[in-house]
């Protein structure tokens, strides 16, 4: 990284948060985790500040490591890290049907990455609903500077109180963000009340399989660093998501755990023993240097106070998702389909 790229990715650090409140936010938003001892109902009361804290915290990092899109992707050998999740959004949409014309909702958009890349690939108008006021003010000058400013748009909201109409859109999608909600059930009902009848949601949920054990202390302590470090109050079950689904009234077309036909483990570029060029930033050695950088630039000041500690928190995700991979006790992309009926 150049210098005033590492500069750039420095400022990012705490997005809208005041550079001297950094700190305490990161303690804060710690506080409310299973691992520092925090509990679960705490961080449901207040998912609201528990997502909006990790993501003005963590956009930056996310960004240099991972470009525009904050996902995960089931990968083939040769495949570059980019071009899976590139191929990973192509799916959503063609599983989705989307076209010129269509009016569709992506709930929990980030900064817009899977967005503007399902918005060039399908001619479909995408408004992005996010509860971040960094990452829409971030993604609207993506959107600007990729030319998608007329096709897509941001609205600022809870995806737990939605503001749109009954029967707004035509197709809706999720990638890795409805597992940030309090409840499932009440999610998935926001969903499908601005759904029209007959129309289709698709997701990929970040889920416990089925060979997650509840009493099994390690299962447990790697639930833990994955609700710490990926902002989510709880990580529900398979069992508990389709549940939740056909109760809000979805009829299920079909589901899959597509990490079990990825070639390349969706985990590979987290595993200290692995190297790779096209994900560099994700490897041991990648996450070192941006280690030491930002302990350099938080001495020179360059960088707001708190800053490693955010990176340490990222480091935690990443041991908390590779074993979770490794043990197939989570998957970060349960796919399904899910209609509403007419």
């Amino acid at each position: 990284m150049s210098k005033s790229g590492a500069l750039d990715f420095a400022s990012g650090v705490g997005g809208s948060i005041d550079k001297k409140e950094v700190q305490s936010a990161v303690e804060q938003y710690e506080n409310y985790h299973g691992y520092f001892g925090g509990d679960e109902e705490t961080r449901k009361a207040n998912y609201n500040d528990v997502v909006s804290k990790y993501y003005n915290l963590v956009t930056s990092f996310y960004e240099y490591a991972l470009g525009e899109s904050f996902h995960f992707a089931p990968r083939w050998k040769g495949e570059s890290s980019q071009e899976s999740m590139k191929r990973h959004q192509h799916f959503l949409a063609l599983q989705l049907g989307l076209k010129r014309g269509m009016k569709v909702l992506d709930v929990g958009c980030g900064i817009g990455g899977p967005l503007r890349e399902i918005a060039r690939f399908s001619l479909a108008s995408i408004t992005g609903l996010n509860n971040n006021e960094y990452q829409i003010s971030r993604g609207k000058v993506l959107n600007q500077l990729a030319g998608l400013s007329e096709s897509c748009n941001f609205v600022e909201a809870d995806f737990m109180k939605m503001a749109f109409s009954d029967n707004t859109f035509d197709a809706i999608y999720a990638i890795e963000a409805t597992c940030h909600a309090p409840d499932a059930l009440g999610c998935y009902k926001e969903i499908i009340r601005v759904l029209k009848p007959g129309q289709c949601f698709a997701a990929y949920e970040g889920l416990m399989t089925d060979h997650f054990d509840p009493t099994n202390e390690s299962h447990q302590k790697i639930k833990a660093l994955i609700e710490l470090g990926s902002g989510r109050p709880d990580i529900r079950t398979v069992n508990q998501c389709l549940e939740a689904l056909r109760l809000a009234g979805f009829e299920v077309v079909w589901e899959k755990d597509l990490a079990l036909d990825s070639p390349v483990p969706w985990y590979s570029s987290l595993d200290p023993s692995q190297f790779s060029i096209s994900s560099f930033q994700m490897t041991a050695v990648g996450r070192f240097i941006i280690k030491t950088m930002l302990k350099t630039l938080e001495f020179l000041r360059l960088a707001p106070a708190g800053s490693g500690r955010v990176s340490s928190l990222l480091e935690k995700a990443a041991e908390g998702l590779l074993e979770g991979g490794r043990k197939e006790i989570f998957t970060p992309m349960y796919f399904f389909l899910a209609r509403k009926p007419l």
